[in-house]
């Protein structure tokens, strides 16, 4: 079995300089804002006072006289009015999970869930998109301003890289408090293990009936997926302390794996019936990969 590589230091910053000149050309796309012309810009299908030209209408009583198209009046001697398409801000809401089982693996699976968010971050501020961060999982529940703007980056980093981890079993509540909050369109990003002893399913059925694109991140450990342990041990789950003395051996990895099989389809299927994108990841894929091959692909860029 090859080495783990040793934890970041705790300096080390979120995306390196190299990496933020790889997302320069990117940007975020939502299925269900249209972009469009002018980079950065979200062309929606209403008609209003933007900036985009869409068609004609004739002119009713009570109308804006300042959408009146004169040059055709002249020609045609009737009164109609330019519609315009309405720009709509893309609203990117980075969902991390803070419980304490994402404090586990080499690097852990928060640090490597904050380094894909800041990535998508990166992304959004630098299309002049509205970007949040929200934590969602643990009992230490916070949620960031909106930030926009590359101005706006080392903030926006800053926030990421203070997020601590703690508690557990609040995955269904905290989900279900940001659908209840959350107004307009937009991408939510769902970066959690899902291992929560409540479950899952109510927080995601609650977040599926919003207007958004949403995109769940599954995010497990290599010693997660499989275990180095052997022999008689002691295992205590990390949030609420539970123990449990079990004896490790080739048939009980071997259940173990069709476990956790079994549960990472559950989450894919229940993602999938709701419109969700579902993507599962090691801690061992480079994050660098997992943004610029994986979710380019999926059409979460471009």
């Amino acid at each position: 079995m090859a080495t783990p590589p040793p934890p970041p230091a705790a300096d080390t910053p979120l995306l390196s300089p190299d990496f933020l000149r790889r997302l320069e050309s990117l940007e975020l796309v939502s299925r269900k804002i249209r972009a469009g012309r002018m980079k950065g810009d979200r062309l929606s299908k209403r008609k209003g006072r933007g900036s985009e030209f869409a068609d004609f209408r004739p002119y009713t009583i009570g109308d804006d006289l300042r959408l009146l198209d004169w040059n055709l009046f002249g020609r045609l001697e009737k009164l109609f009015l330019r519609m315009y398409l309405e720009e709509e801000d893309l609203n990117v809401h980075l969902l991390i999970d803070n419980s304490t089982s994402m404090d586990y693996g080499t690097p852990t699976k928060l640090r490597y869930a904050k380094q894909v968010a800041a990535a998508l971050g990166f992304v959004g501020l630098i299309n002049l998109d509205r970007v949040s961060v929200e934590t969602v999982g643990g009992e230490r529940g916070g949620r960031s301003p909106v930030f926009r703007g590359r101005p706006s980056l080392p903030r926006l980093l800053k926030v990421i890289d203070n997020i601590p981890a703690g508690g557990g079993g609040e995955l269904n509540r905290t989900l279900r408090n940001f659908s209840l909050r959350v107004n307009g369109r937009g991408i939510a990003l769902v970066l959690s293990d899902f291992l929560d002893k409540d479950g899952f399913e109510e927080g995601l059925r609650y977040l599926a009936s919003r207007n958004l694109d949403i995109f769940c991140i599954h995010i497990l450990s290599q010693e997660e997926i499989q275990p180095p342990y052997t022999g008689d041990l002691k295992f205590t789950d990390i949030e609420d302390g539970d123990e449990a003395e079990i004896t490790i051996s080739a048939p009980l990895l071997e259940r173990y794996q069709k476990t956790l099989a079994a549960f990472r389809g559950t989450v894919n299927q229940f993602c999938t019936k709701r419109g969700m994108n579902y993507l599962f990841t090691s801690n061992q894929v480079p994050f660098e990969k997992l943004v610029l091959g994986y979710l380019r692909n999926r059409g979460l860029l471009q």
